[in-house]
């Protein structure tokens, strides 16, 4: 069943940004004065008519409308707000709700301030074992990346004048299937931007681009996906700088950190733009069933390149499969974190254990599938391989991680990998993190949720060694 969209807040933030009166602005939009103030009450979700009209009338995409932004929001203040003591009890998930829909601006100060705080706790215990230890250490070195994390959170990991402009730049290449895709973009560099590529064992060292000599050295140990990677990030660092820069001058990004992060991020999606096209690489998923290994093949491209740019496809008009993609070190650290979806990711702890991406370690990249629920009910198809990228060299450490891409249910029929799921059996009830879960027969927790109390029986001994007690508020109800 369709979700019903309310976007009153946004609608009226649109409308009083032009000056307009309700009585104009429903003329344009061809409604009703009562039906637009209803609308803007969120008394009244919006038709599809209506949702087409607003795009004309305000000149914004889809995305600027989407309510996969609110439930963005409501996941992130339910983590924020459950750390909560006995005289302050968590919110329910209906306050949340609200909150976001009749004050988002609220909600992403109220964010921002949570992080301020948890920013302030690291710093001071730093600081305490610091002294403790006589050693300096960088208590917010990691800060920078999460702003860029939600950057793109907040943009449903698409960056619309980017990917366009690096879909025409991919024209412009002139990329033929019967040339291998490395010698094409050397080429491109040698007549188009008269630099020279070299080929050396450069330790960890991925690229390094002399100004004086133009010359793009590249690691030799590394495949060729990677070195064409690599060669592509120079090439949209030249061609689409300016426009790189315009979309970091409107981020919001206040560290000159996460800046500098968000430089090399919009690089990284413009060069996995312009390596897989939206148009082409879209119709081609599609065609393919979202077979991962035939569309590295047919694009030259690794296979985790691949899965990030399933993430990517959220252009208004032509979306498609909303996906997440995660890649998970061996200590469960999520080291890449991209998503379309309402799927819900920790960001204070751990994932939940009964995911499968974290099985996927040591299965020699066999493909794992899941049919998991969230809490709220959301169920997904969730796949995972284990990966091996080698280090080029004896005596240095090869890099484990396993990757994990999944979409809701009712896209699954789109992919290869349902075949023979069954997807309207018993899912695996899976949680965002065990500190917000509100699962109480979970046999895998870890520890209880910060927003509920707990007993411990003298006389009994289970699994769990605690039992959860009823919340002082309903947090599940709607």
């Amino acid at each position: 069943m369709q979700q019903k969209l309310f976007v009153g807040p946004k609608v009226r933030r649109l409308r009083e940004a032009r000056g307009w009166k309700l009585e104009p602005c429903a003329t344009r939009l061809g409604v009703s004065i009562s039906y637009l103030s209803q609308i803007e009450a969120n008394q009244r979700p919006v038709t599809a008519r209506v949702l087409i009209a607003m795009m004309r009338v305000f000149d914004v995409d889809a995305q600027s409308l989407d309510a996969d932004d609110d439930q963005r929001l409501i996941a992130d203040l339910r983590e924020a707000t459950a750390e909560w003591t006995d005289e302050a009890p968590a919110p329910s998930l209906a306050e949340l709700k609200h909150v976001v829909t009749n004050a988002p601006n609220f909600a992403r100060h109220y964010l921002d301030l949570h992080r301020a705080h948890r920013r302030a706790g690291e710093r001071l215990n730093a600081t305490d074992e610091a002294i403790a230890l006589d050693e300096t250490v960088a208590a917010s070195a990691l800060l920078p990346y999460e702003a860029v994390r939600d950057f793109f959170h907040y943009k449903n990991n698409y960056i619309h004048a980017l990917d366009l402009a690096a879909e025409a730049l991919h024209g412009r290449c002139g990329f033929s299937p019967d040339v291998p895709l490395e010698t094409a973009l050397e080429t491109y560099l040698r007549d188009r931007l008269k630099v020279r590529v070299r080929r050396s064992a450069a330790g960890d060292l991925m690229r390094r681009f002399d100004a004086g000599t133009r010359e793009l050295l590249l690691n030799a140990a590394q495949p060729a996906e990677t070195r064409s990677f690599q060669m592509a990030c120079h090439i949209v660092a030249v061609e689409l700088g300016e426009l790189i820069e315009a979309e970091l001058a409107v981020s919001e990004l206040r560290s000159p950190s996460a800046v500098e992060i968000c430089r090399i991020s919009l690089t990284n999606y413009a060069a996995g733009a312009l390596l897989l096209p939206y148009e082409t690489f879209r119709h081609a998923a599609q065609d393919l069933r979202h077979d991962i290994d035939l569309l590295s093949l047919r694009f030259q491209t690794s296979f985790e390149q691949t899965c990030h740019r399933l993430s990517t496809l959220q252009r208004p008009g032509a979306r498609g499969v909303p996906f997440y993609f995660v890649r998970v070190d061996p200590a469960g650290n999520i080291t890449k974190r991209h998503s379309a979806t309402r799927f819900q990711f920790a960001r204070f702890s751990g994932a939940c254990p009964l995911w499968n991406v974290h099985e996927a370690f040591g299965r020699d990249g066999r493909i794992l599938t899941q049919v998991a629920e969230m809490p709220d009910g959301a169920r997904y198809l969730c796949l995972a391989w284990g990966i091996l990228k080698r280090s080029g060299a004896h005596g240095t450490p090869d890099r484990r991680y396993a990757l994990g891409l999944g979409c809701e249910v009712q896209y699954a029929d789109a992919l290869v990998y349902s075949d023979g799921v069954d997807l309207k059996g018993p899912p695996e009830r899976i949680g965002v993190s065990c500190r917000i879960c509100e699962r109480d027969d979970c046999q895998q927790r870890a520890f209880p949720p910060v927003d509920r109390g707990f007993t411990v029986s003298r006389s009994e001994r289970s699994i769990v060694p605690f039992s959860l007690t009823t919340p002082n508020r309903d947090s599940s109800r709607s």
